[in-house]
């Protein structure tokens, strides 16, 4: 009888770790100038018991000697509210970096909002003009999760150049940024990307083409060994709160279903522990980059 097979679980923090310490070193230098990078977060409805992502974002950033606020905003605040609260921490030159928490409550719009962040304290890398600079290529803050995606899969499956990459989401946040950062003609990337999504035909015949499976969708589970091909790479961005989880099980599950896919796939990231750690780590160093170019450190975005 065979052995079952059990892909390779590709954990996030020991690649973070590495780029922390960089950022770390970073922030020392800055520091011994007499210039703390400072980011600040703005929430707008945050449940009295505190966002999670929030507060690991800010001790992530403190641990490494930056500071970090949190500007919590009413639920009921307008657009006026919010826009002021922006433009105010915008205009603050001890604030190198600012983060709106998505999503916002109805009937606030996001995508009114991201003007409201100047471009070289966007270190979510979502103005339309880092946008616009990041997919022509250019010097640019660029989202986290996607250059914490890229990073794990240049350092586990070496020079992408090539190989079939679909992506499963369209956000403005993962999907279409990693679409275009594994498909820019670089040395060790130059992927072959499909983008795929909630309107797509037959997901499976798609996602079974791929060596290399992102799945970024916001819906627990969706993805089952069915979907795989086998022996490809798996990388699972969603994470979902499991609802009264057995004595010693799982408190978190991703889009992927983790137990089927492993038997099928080479590697596959856990949730959590997976890309998350590498956001993180890949936030602070648009952070660090922002801190240092206000402080003509840095090359200029």
């Amino acid at each position: 009888m065979s052995a079952v097979h059990e892909a390779t679980v590709l954990a996030g923090a020991p690649l973070a770790q590495e780029i922390r310490e960089g950022v770390r070193r970073r922030i020392d230098a800055l520091r011994a100038r007499n210039v703390t990078p400072g980011l600040a977060v703005v929430t707008v409805g945050e449940p009295p018991s505190g966002n999670p992502y929030v507060r690991a974002k800010c001790r992530a950033a403190e641990s490494l000697g930056a500071r970090a606020t949190v500007t919590r905003l009413p639920a009921t605040i307008d657009e006026a509210g919010l826009r002021e609260a922006l433009h105010a921490l915008g205009r603050d030159p001890a604030t190198h970096g600012v983060i709106l928490q998505l999503p916002l409550p109805a009937p606030l719009r996001e995508e009114r909002h991201l003007e409201d962040i100047p471009a070289e304290k966007d270190v979510d890398g979502v103005h339309p003009l880092n946008v616009g600079r990041w997919v022509n290529g250019l010097p640019a803050h660029r989202p986290a999760t996607p250059l914490g995606v890229v990073a794990l899969l240049r350092r586990h499956a070496g020079d992408l150049s090539g190989k079939r990459v679909v992506i499963v989401g369209r956000s403005r946040i993962v999907g279409r940024p990693l679409s275009v950062f594994l498909s820019e003609r670089k040395e060790g990337l130059n992927a072959t990307v499909t983008l795929c999504h909630s309107g797509t035909r037959d997901l499976a015949s798609h996602t079974r083409e791929a060596d290399i499976l992102v799945v970024a969708m916001g819906k627990r589970a969706a993805i089952t060994a069915d979907h795989v091909r086998p022996g490809a790479i798996v990388v699972d961005v969603g994470i979902h709160v499991v609802e009264n989880p057995q004595p010693g099980g799982r408190k978190y599950e991703g889009d992927v279903d983790f137990e089927s896919v492993r038997r099928v796939a080479s590697a596959v990231t856990p949730v959590p522990g997976g890309v998350g750690p590498l956001t993180v780590a890949m936030l602070l160093s648009n952070l660090a980059d922002a801190a240092e170019r206000a402080a003509g450190a840095g090359p200029a975005a």
